[in-house]
């Protein structure tokens, strides 16, 4: 199955490809670092992130449920977290996807947010709908998704999708 997933990027898609160039750059060189929770110790007010997670569900075509599951998974709702890879913020953006979705501070929650959603809607199309390829692509990136063809054998992507997607099923099916 390695190598057998191909993908297309719309022409438009700039930021994408900027990120996708990026991460083919770093897996040529092997693995990624695995996930560190959030060290901030402080979590945004809940109707603070429910009205950012509202707008960009709305702006992104991408359910709500799935933004809270990877916010609550990446950062646990901690704007100041910052993973020992680098990454920052609520949806923990590394500083090149930050910067290619034009995030100038990623700790600023509306910003991280809509730059997360941006590149999560981004792969969702990326990879036709598939959530579970589009969490892998989120967590360990494109290019690992690319070079299985499909989910990653890393243990900390693999229980990345199965955490992330039985979070969004939960929430996604509460009344």
């Amino acid at each position: 199955m390695n190598g057998s997933l191909v993908g297309a990027i719309r022409r438009n898609a700039t930021a994408l490809c900027i990120v996708m160039a990026g991460a083919l750059t770093a897996c040529s060189g092997g693995g990624f670092l695995p996930f560190t929770p959030g060290a901030g110790p402080h979590a945004l007010p809940a109707a603070q992130l429910d009205r950012i997670v509202t707008e960009q569900s709305a702006a992104h075509g991408i359910p709500a449920a799935l933004l809270r599951a990877v916010i609550a998974q990446e950062s646990g709702g901690d704007p100041s977290a910052v993973s020992r890879a680098g990454a920052m913020g609520l949806m923990q953006l590394m500083p090149a996807t930050a910067s290619a979705y034009g995030v100038t501070n990623a700790f600023e929650p509306d910003a991280n947010v809509a730059a997360g959603a941006s590149y999560l809607s981004d792969l969702l199309r990326l990879y036709r709908g598939n959530i579970s390829l589009s969490l892998a692509a989120y967590n360990a990136g494109p290019a690992a998704v690319a070079q299985y063809g499909g989910i990653p054998p890393f243990a900390e992507t693999q229980a990345y999708v199965k955490d992330v997607i039985a979070m969004y099923q939960q929430a996604a099916s509460a009344p």
